[in-house]
Formats: C-alpha cells, sequence, structure tokens
C-alpha cells in the first residue's frame, strides 16, 4: 500500500582521505544503492572529525537545501537527530516547512559529548515533532528538551513473510549444523558494546558442562577480531561460527536453525532481530534496556541485566532447557511493516498545515473525475 510519494534524500559526511574517523565506526555508504520506485539522491558534506563536530548541521543544511527546495515537499522526516536532523530542521524552517525527525537508539542513548548534545537537544525542541522507536527513547527526548505532546513512540514493524515458523531440521539440513547441537544465534553488529565479550564468556560456562552448546554471531563489525580473540583464550573459539552479515531470508534461516536468539547489549532501540527471532517462533535472552522489555514478555524472553555475566549464564541454560512453543511464541508479536508506515503517516498528516476548505474540493473533485 502506497501512503505518499517520498523523494530519499541520503545526507552523508565526506572525510578527507588521511583522517578518517577513529573513535566511531564509520562506515562507507554505497553511492549506487537506489530502491525501486523510490528517488535516492546522496548528498556529501565536507567534515573533519572532531574538528567540525559543532558546524556539521549547519554544513549539512547548506548543502541540502537547495536540492529540498527543488522538490517542494510537503514535510521532510528525518531519521539521525546530529547532524542531519539538525540540518533537517534548519531546511524544513527556511523553507517553512514542518520537519520530524526521528531517534533510532544510539543517537540518544549514547550522545558523542557536550557539543551533539547541545545540537541534539536544539534539535528535538526545534523540530514539529519527534519520532523514536520505544516509549524508552520517548522518555528521553522529552527529558532533552522535547515537549511530550510532539514526542510519539513508533515501534517498528516485521515482514512476517520473511519471518515466520519453520522447519528448525530443514533450516540446520541447509546450513550443515547438527541436530543434537544447542545453537545460541546473535545476529547483529559485531560490536563490544553488545555484550559479546559476555555472551562468549558466558558459553565458554555452558560448554564446561554442556557440549551441545554452540554459538552462532552473525554479522560483520569491529569487534570481530576481539571476540575473537577471547573465545580463543577461554578454549571455545571451534564452537563459535563467525557469519558474515546476511539478507533477510539468510537471518530468517539462521533463526530458524536457532534454539534462541541472544541479545545482551548495552543499549537498545527496538531491535528488529528481537522482533524477527519472535515471529520465528524463536526465544529470547536479551538485557531488560532501551525499548527490548516493550516487545518481549514472558512468554517469549528471558531478560537480564546488561554486564552480567552470571545473569547471562543462568538465562541462556534455562532458555535452553524450557520446553517453549514456537507457535505460541510467534503469536506474541503481529506487527507489520505496513502497522508501523500506516502510524507513522497518521503522524505526518497530524503536523501538514490545514487545507483551505475550497482546495479540499478540488482536490476531491479531481479524485472523483
Amino acid at each position: 500500500m502506497t501512503f505518499a510519494n517520498v523523494n530519499v534524500v541520503c545526507p552523508l559526511p565526506s572525510y578527507p582521505q588521511w583522517l578518517q574517523p577513529r573513535r566511531f565506526d564509520h562506515r562507507q555508504v554505497d553511492l549506487d544503492y537506489t530502491l525501486p520506485d523510490v528517488n535516492v539522491q546522496y548528498v556529501e558534506f565536507p567534515a573533519i572529525p572532531l574538528v567540525t563536530r559543532a558546524v556539521n548541521g549547519k554544513v549539512c543544511a547548506r548543502y541540502l537545501l537547495d536540492l529540498i527546495g527543488s522538490l517542494a515537499p510537503d514535510l521532510i522526516l528525518n531519521y539521525w537527530l546530529y547532524p542531519q536532523g539538525y540540518a533537517a530542521v534548519e531546511v524544513g524552517t527556511k523553507l517553512g516547512i514542518p520537519t520530524i525527525v526521528g531517534a533510532i537508539g544510539t543517537d540518544l542513548n549514547a550522545i558523542a559529548g557536550p557539543v551533539t548534545r547541545f545540537f541534539t537537544r536544539l534539535t528535538v525542541h526545534r523540530a514539529t515533532a519527534v519520532v523514536t522507536k520505544s516509549h524508552h527513547l520517548r522518555l528521553r527526548a522529552i527529558r532533552l528538551g522535547a515537549e511530550p505532546r510532539r514526542v510519539h513512540a513508533v515501534l517498528n514493524g516485521c515482514d512476517t513473510t520473511i519471518f515466520r515458523v519453520s522447519d528448525r531440521f530443514q533450516a540446520r539440513s541447509e546450513l550443515n549444523i547438527s541436530t543434537a547441537e544447542q545453537l545460541i544465534v546473535y545476529v547483529g553488529r559485531l560490536e563490544l558494546a553488545k555484550g559479546l565479550l559476555e555472551l562468549v564468556e558466558a558459553v565458554a560456562t555452558l560448554r564446561r558442562r554442556n557440549r551441545r552448546v554452540h554459538l552462532a554471531l552473525v554479522g560483520d563489525g569491529p569487534g570481530h577480531a576481539n571476540i575473537g580473540k577471547r573465545a580463543e583464550a577461554l578454549g571455545v573459539i571451534e564452537h563459535v561460527r563467525f557469519v558474515h552479515s546476511e539478507t533477510a531470508q539468510g537471518v530468517s534461516r539462521w533463526l530458524a536453525a536457532a534454539n534462541l536468539l541472544a541479545l545482551p547489549s548495552y543499549a537498545e532501540g527496538c531491535p528488529n532481530v528481537v522482533l524477527e527471532a519472535v515471529c520465528c517462533g524463536r526465544p529470547v535472552v536479551a538485557t531488560n534496556v532501551g525499548g527490548i522489555p516493550e516487545i518481549v514478555n514472558e512468554q517469549c524472553a528471558v531478560l537480564i541485566p546488561p554486564h552480567d555475566v552470571a545473569a547471562l549464564t543462568a538465562a541462556l541454560e534455562s532458555a535452553l532447557n524450557r520446553d517453549w512453543d514456537e507457535r505460541t511464541i510467534a503469536r506474541q508479536f503481529g506487527r507489520s511493516w505496513e502497522d508501523m508506515a500506516r502510524e507513522l503517516y497518521g503522524i505526518c498528516h497530524s503536523v501538514l498545515p490545514a487545507r483551505p476548505a475550497h482546495a479540499q474540493s478540488r482536490s476531491a473533485s479531481a479524485k472523483r473525475a
């Protein structure tokens, strides 16, 4: 279902080749990537790590203004608060159109220093509306200065045509995994803040009393080497699979093969992989951070505090030994991407200026014609 005509403008910081960011994970973007039936344009703006942080938002806005003005949008919808969200608000103000900014997690959970915090606060305060991925993030935005009535939590959806209950034995056959294994799967960026060193330690402890336990880490990221070293030091490297990032279909196959999904993150927004695991009928062991407690319950998950290896070990062991009903798990979450889109569209429509009655009449006549 189509709710609106969308033009995608993707602003990207462009750093000098000789001075790339080191304090955060800067990923190169495929500038040739497009979406079916959607106009996608990439705009690069110059930046220098740390040096230009205070002006990145204004520079980004300057590079966006003419392009967005030429598209003549009814509103601007942005995700990621600084510098792109700040730039979106600047452009929207200059063009006289409403701007909705969205927070997806790290941009509120792990704000990079006082400069970014200052401009993030300005962004959520000046935006026409703020959309967050969880109620937890909504409260963070309000604490930063956003008016509560203008902040809306819109939880993610899931593609249930891909993520659904599937045969575990068939998935394991396709992935060459023994049916005797008790397989713990993690899906996501390999970052230490995802609690992956703690996860490896927990698996090592479990294997001392249950040799059937194995771990698969599906994804890529800067923590790969450190995670591998820890697994080797603990003597479990042969029982930890490192799997490169997968397509949605590939992720669904790994979830189908799994006994459970583990996500021991230190912070989260509304992690898609938890929703996907539940739709696949797989239980989740995760930390009780961010929006995770909002999307699972005791029928499908075991939640623990972050940074706690002993609690993680006990939760994994309990979940592996519990007799879960995959159909009951899958029924816990029934929110599709279309449900999310409909809710978001309602928020977008609510911030548009009221149209004169005669304009609405002409529009209705044109539709009837």
